[in-house]
């Protein structure tokens, strides 16, 4: 399996899951007009006001799409 990497995007607040569910719906989409292969996005949440929207992509992609959708932190995706 080729070596991925997590895109992470963090919201706070009290609407961050919701804000967390919404931008998913927006990297799903990119994902499929980018064609981005073995790639998937989940939502975890770390508490009642922070939430995190997870993009996991092949590593190849890193630096173009750190560039382009400006995650707030990125870190090798462990199975």
């Amino acid at each position: 399996m080729t070596d991925r990497i997590q895109l992470l995007w963090d919201f706070k607040g009290p609407d961050a899951q919701k804000t967390a569910e919404h931008h998913i719906i927006h990297l799903n989409e990119f994902i499929i007009s980018e064609k981005i292969e073995n790639s998937f996005t989940e939502v975890k949440t770390a508490n009642d006001n922070h939430s995190i929207a997870i993009m996991v992509v092949p590593n190849k992609y890193m630096d173009d799409l750190r560039n382009r959708l400006k995650p707030t932190r990125g870190q090798l995706y462990n199975e």
